[in-house]
């Protein structure tokens, strides 16, 4: 193990004294906050001549006035709202700009038809901004029409059409409901873990990938037989993928390091008070299994190659790998309990990012899906951690040609 820890710092002293690793380092981030001022530049130069709350005249002998300023400061529509004593009759048209005149009385809740005057000039969204009034109307029509709390509750409750359910077998209200993110009442619990181990997945795994071309890299030098003059296969193949492993933290510190304060700097989310959560722990703990079991493959098969631009058609699909993940995120996405969420939680190569996007969604952990595919992950890192030490072994010191895939399973049956 000392020799690996010797390998794994060699690796890492290496790559940080190289300006590329360096500079794609910091790139990365600086890249997000460019686009992020850039969308907001172009977004602040569109929206700086519409940008001009409305004033809002009511009219109103119901008591819902202050209701109207509960929901204009809970969806912070930034009305300025003001009684007024004048009747409908004197109003035919408002010359004002961004102001608006409402007329709520029991005959208009009678007819469903609130008087509305705006003014020619007005804020676009202001039709679509009245409509969070007409909840609180119907609850007030409702109580008039001598229904209870409960009874108004129910009348005023969301139907929901889920797909797959069966009423009819005597299924429970909780089987019916949709079991989603969009369900919780705090969907930054699980969003911000899921978010945050998702980026330790991505980086530590493509950082991964250099794997291939350090193996190559000392066979092309040719100096892998004088590293392996005093260390054995394995603990130079271990060294390896330890020293990756902290080059992708050291990518995810500084790429967190510089991204956290800004993200909460610039927006309301809670990321501190939903991040360090137990559930970060086990979202990071899957990330950190998908390293080592794409490192193992990559550490393996990249022993197999005279150098990395003349890699064949095994040696590509191996570096494809990873990749296949993000072919099922859109039907993960759109239905976590769906066929293909539940087979893919089951495939080594996909399991990682399925099983957390799906954690991340779901209210409910399917807590035996979950223990499988941790246990398929686990057992895949020891099985290729078994094969890529076999292929290591040989392809370490085969120079001048790539091996065929007939000379990697003669080296796995040795």
């Amino acid at each position: 193990m000392q020799n690996s820890l010797k390998v794994a710092k060699w690796e890492l002293k290496r790559n940080l004294k190289s300006k590329t690793f360096v500079i794609g380092l910091f790139i990365t981030p600086a890249i997000f906050i460019l686009f992020f001022f850039l969308g907001s530049l172009f977004s602040d130069s569109d929206d700086t001549d519409t940008a001009e709350n409305m004033t809002l005249y009511i009219n109103e002998d119901i008591g819902f006035f202050d209701e109207i300023e509960s929901v204009n400061k809970e969806q912070d529509f930034g009305w300025d709202l003001q009684t007024t004593d004048t009747p409908q009759s004197e109003i035919t048209e408002v010359d004002e700009p961004y102001t608006a005149y409402l007329f709520i009385n029991e005959h208009s809740l009678e007819e469903n038809r609130i008087a509305t005057y705006t003014s020619e000039e007005a804020d676009p969204l202001f039709p679509g901004q009245l409509q969070a009034l007409t909840v609180p109307l119907q609850v007030i029509k409702a109580e008039a029409s001598g229904l209870s709390q409960q009874e108004i509750n129910q009348l005023m409750e969301p139907i929901s059409f889920v797909e797959g359910t069966n009423q009819g077998e005597g299924g429970s209200p909780s089987s019916i409901e949709e079991n989603s993110l969009f369900d919780l009442d705090n969907p930054w619990e699980t969003m911000i873990p899921g978010v945050f181990a998702g980026i330790i997945m991505l980086s530590i795994t493509f950082t991964g990938m250099a794997i291939f071309q350090s193996a190559s890299q000392e066979k092309k030098d040719k100096i892998a037989e004088i590293i392996l003059s005093s260390l054995t296969p394995s603990e130079l193949m271990q060294g390896k993928i330890i020293g990756y492993f902290m080059l992708g933290l050291i990518q995810v510190a500084v790429f967190i390091g510089i991204l956290l304060p800004f993200a909460i700097w610039q927006t309301d989310i809670p990321i501190l008070e939903n991040l360090f959560v137990p559930r970060t722990i086990f979202f990071v703990l899957i990330a950190l299994l998908s390293y080592l079991m794409f490192a193992s493959i990559f550490v393996g098969v990249g022993a197999t190659m005279s150098d990395v631009s003349s890699a064949g058609n095994l040696q590509g699909l191996v570096m494809m790998l990873p990749f296949l993940q993000f072919v099922v995120i859109g039907p993960v996405i759109s239905n976590p309990d769906g066929i293909v969420a539940t087979v893919s939680t089951y495939i080594p190569f996909t399991a990682p990012l399925t099983l957390l996007i799906r954690l991340t969604l779901l209210d409910s952990w399917p807590w035996i899906e979950v223990i499988i595919s941790v246990a398929v992950i686990i057992l895949s890192i020891y099985v290729f951690m078994k094969l890529a030490g076999k292929i290591f072994k040989v392809g370490i010191l085969l120079y001048g040609k790539n091996a065929t895939p007939k000379e990697i399973w003669k080296w796995i049956r040795m």
